[in-house]
């Protein structure tokens, strides 16, 4: 299709922002022209103003457009942020570093982070959500350059749609698309059906997050525009060809972290029996401590401080909890648990129970089995704790009841 119909369509589509630019350089950077003059971000400001002279006095040797003296603008004031932001992180990391008592100099980022941690603890679960300390370059997206030429035109056909590369993204799954059609109209002439075996597989990756998406890009994304992405790659990836296309979806899928890689999985021991063997310490829940040991080649045996499960543990649901790990793995009948335990209550302890089975069941099943108890959440530890009793009032949360008389 001609660029100058792509441009048309896109224009007609889309919602054109008339005289302003949408992006702009980073600092020290330069717009490189197809005619061979560029335009500079490094001294912006004499720029700007020159060229408004330009423009009201009808003088001057190159003349830029209104648009091109916007985008110059943008670039002026982004640049004069970051800088402002790093003067401010480098103060600021120097006062960190006198109240640690260290020297200022050699102060890295892995001791502003350990800083952070010791000055400001926090109890906060979700890790972007703690305090933090990092150079603005990390903390704010950079900015894509664009190119224009000397009227201020820019090159890019899909420049107007706001979000050029992601429409660039969106015309180029729909290349990919069209490309397996033709495929699959010439395998259909020649009476030729696609092989069941030979499919895109992508259960070993997931699709690129919203925030990745944006940084690959360079362009900040709505969630509908996120959404649409992934419906318009799901077209491709449903084609019953579209593994001819396992290069371009790969380019925005993310491999999976293997699970077994990141796993230290102990030996089994053996005792004097012959019989295989695994103890776990460490089997944390609220404010239960234990210790939980696995034998194999069992019956299915389960004690728990010298007693039966049936016996420590009146209620069911808490013995659903301990068997939980052996019934999942497969192998309730199979290994002889032993479990020493004390403190806090019965959930709390079942809980510990729990980990520790689970923990232990690495060394006796495959790696699938492994993933699919990662998966269900039975190799994650439990940390979350009883919430204190607050002062001034009758609970953790729970106030005392006001009475206005």
């Amino acid at each position: 299709m001609p660029s100058n119909l792509i441009f048309q369509l896109i224009k007609k589509n889309a919602v054109v922002r008339s005289g302003i630019v949408a992006c702009s350089l980073p600092p020290k950077s330069h717009c490189h022209l197809r005619n061979g003059y560029s335009y500079s971000t490094a001294n912006t400001a004499h720029a700007v103003q020159d060229q408004e002279q330009n423009l009201s006095q009808g003088t001057g040797e190159k003349k830029m457009s209104r648009a091109m003296l916007s985008y110059l603008e943008r670039a002026r004031e982004h640049e004069a942020f970051i800088r402002t932001e790093k003067e401010n992180f480098q103060i600021g990391k120097r006062h960190l570093a006198n109240m640690m008592g260290e020297d200022p100099e050699h102060f890295t980022q892995a001791d502003v982070d350990r800083a952070i941690e010791y000055l400001f603890p926090s109890g906060l679960f979700e890790k972007k959500a703690r305090p933090m300390m990092k150079p603005p370059e990390e903390i704010f997206p950079p900015r894509k350059a664009a190119e224009f030429d000397e009227s201020g035109r820019p090159f890019h056909s899909m420049f107007y749609t706001v979000s050029p590369a992601y429409y660039k993204t969106l015309y180029d799954i729909v290349e990919q698309i069209q490309g397996l059609n033709a495929f699959e109209d010439e395998m259909i002439k020649k009476n030729v059906t696609p092989d069941p075996d030979n499919v895109l597989d992508l259960h070993t990756s997931d699709w690129i997050s919203h925030r990745d998406l944006e940084k690959k890009l360079g362009e900040k994304l709505r969630d509908w525009e996120y959404e649409y992405f992934l419906s318009t790659f799901e077209r491709l990836v449903l084609h019953p060809y579209a593994y001819q296309a396992r290069q371009f979806v790969m380019e925005y899928r993310i491999p999976r972290a293997s699970f077994t890689s990141s796993l230290t999985i102990p030996e089994l021991q053996f005792d004097s029996d012959g019989r295989p063997f695994i103890t776990v310490k460490g089997c944390y829940r609220k404010k239960a401590r234990g210790i939980v040991t696995l034998r194999g080649n069992g019956s299915g045996i389960i004690t728990v401080n010298g007693q039966s499960l049936i016996h420590y543990f009146p209620l069911a649901s808490n013995r659903e909890q301990v068997i939980f790990p052996l019934h999942f793995a497969g192998l309730l009948d199979k290994i002889d648990v032993e479990a020493t335990v004390t403190g806090g209550g019965t959930t709390g302890q079942s809980g510990a129970i729990r980990w520790g089975i689970a923990w232990g069941l690495r060394c006796f099943v495959d790696l699938k089995t492994m993933e699919a108890m990662r998966l269900a959440g039975l190799l994650t530890r439990d940390w979350r704790m009883r919430e204190r009793k607050k002062p001034g009032q009758e609970g953790a949360r729970r106030k005392f009841t006001w009475k206005a008389r």
